[in-house]
């Protein structure tokens, strides 16, 4: 099968269960919404940048550098050194998500007081804890399955993880229900650690079944070390990358409710905007993405290879195709976003200002959807320094926003930060692009 047709088919597959997992999560976000409020949604996402910072610092690194490191072991034909790259990142992984658990399950009290304000969140983090081991096994057989551009695992777990962690949260509580009694979102936290185990005990199981792991394989020490070697000298930059932004990130989702007291909010109002935001208005921008996503997926892996093997001219044309396919469905959103918004809003939600921060992000929708594309290429280079770089000087445009814009302007100021912090993503990893083939043409 030629590099296209790999890409088209794993596209196709990755969006067409990112597309029914957005959908699911789409009502389900609508369910949250309904069932614990506006201010219940916004507590639950206040946990969401501790667990993307612990997630990011535990797994996302490796499971990028470990799909470009398959991909390019499967170009020179290495079958057992890409085997033996996947046992390595299971150990590291695993046993980093162990002590990330053992910690925030010590420290949850102190990081609800100190940095998320609220110790309502001391609870939702203990049950969090418990989610990290599972998402490392997921993700480093993600990784491994992406890098030889098999796409079937990746998505069919994705599915099952969406899958069960909605309908174990909405069991739960319609048991709770008929009971008598009525959870709270921390019912919500727990449906995090049943999909998660769900798709890593399937990860397993299809792993084992194809006698990767039957009988139990030997790794020798100086493989290990190698290997280790390997993953954590590409995977650092990555996972320094992911950790900051998401330490920024944090940063931005607590301060965004603090500064919109600033502003003159009340604190339930602040929080309540806050979930607006992010629990309903962003999904509906993020929907469409699940296509620039799964191209983005796709093109790491393709990228080393071709990079590997020297092939520039193919290169060129697979950056700027999937470039154009990026800008033209952003902008088609953008404009559909732009019509509709309100009307999403209002009978979706049932919130008149989630519509209205709909369609006030449309405008970021050509350049989000083709920034994920081309951060993708940049780390398929290798160039994982300088998308660290980028995405730094990104959100710290958007944190600036944060504190100087909010109190002047409310929530706007912050997607005036947002729209601008993008089309930054956008210009630099362009004309890095550009000057990058013009001269290896």
């Amino acid at each position: 099968m030629s590099r296209k047709r790999a890409i088209i088919k794993g596209t196709f597959i990755l969006t067409a269960t990112g597309f029914a997992t957005r959908f699911m999560g789409f009502f389900y976000r609508i369910f949250l919404s309904h069932t614990f409020g506006e201010e219940g949604v916004g507590l639950y996402q206040l946990i969401f940048p501790i667990y993307a910072l612990c997630f990011s610092l535990t797994c996302a690194g490796i499971e990028t550098a470990l799909s470009r490191c398959v991909a390019r072991r499967l170009t020179c034909n290495q079958k057992k050194e890409a085997r033996s790259l996947l046992y390595t990142s299971l150990i590291l992984t695993v046993a980093l998500s162990c002590a990330v658990t053992i910690f925030l399950q010590k420290y949850s009290l102190f990081i609800s007081d100190s940095f998320l304000r609220d110790d309502r969140c001391t609870e939702l983090l203990v049950i969090l804890s418990y989610a990290f081991p599972f998402s490392a096994v997921h993700s480093c057989i993600v990784g491994y399955y992406l890098g030889q551009k098999k796409t079937f695992v990746p998505a069919v777990s994705q599915l099952l993880e969406q899958t069960a962690r909605i309908l174990s949260v909405y069991l739960i509580y319609q048991l709770a229900l008929i009971q008598g009694n009525r959870l709270g979102v921390s019912v919500a936290v727990a449906g995090l650690i049943i999909g998660e185990t769900a798709s890593s005990v399937y990860c397993l199981w299809h792993i084992r079944r194809g006698s990767l792991l039957a009988p139990l394989p030997r790794l020798p020490l100086k493989t290990f070390f190698r290997d280790s070697r390997e993953l954590l000298m590409l995977s650092c930059p990555l996972t320094a990358n992911r950790v900051l932004l998401n330490i920024l990130q944090s940063v931005e989702a607590i301060s965004i409710p603090i500064r919109l007291q600033m502003y003159g909010m009340a604190k339930s109002s602040a929080l309540s905007t806050y979930g607006v935001l992010t629990g309903m208005a962003l999904p509906c921008i993020l929907f469409p993405s699940a296509i620039t996503n799964s191209v983005s997926t796709m093109l790491l892996p393709t990228v080393a290879e071709i990079q590997a093997m020297n092939h520039k001219k193919e290169l060129s044309d697979i950056i700027q195709k999937s470039v154009y396919c990026c800008i033209f469905l952003g902008s088609a959103c953008c404009v559909f976003l732009l019509c509709f918004g309100d009307w999403i809003g209002s009978f979706l939600f049932h919130s008149p200002a989630a519509g209205s921060y709909i369609a006030a992000m449309s405008w970021i929708c050509p350049f989000l959807y083709t920034n994920n594309t081309l951060i993708s290429i940049l780390n398929g280079l290798g160039k994982t320094h300088l998308s660290f770089a980028i995405n730094s000087i990104s959100l710290g445009i958007r944190i600036t926003c944060v504190f100087c814009l909010i109190p002047l302007y409310g929530i706007f100021g912050y997607l005036w930060g947002l729209l601008a912090s993008q089309i930054f993503i956008f210009l630099i990893c362009l004309g890095y692009l550009y000057r990058y083939i013009k001269t290896k043409a």
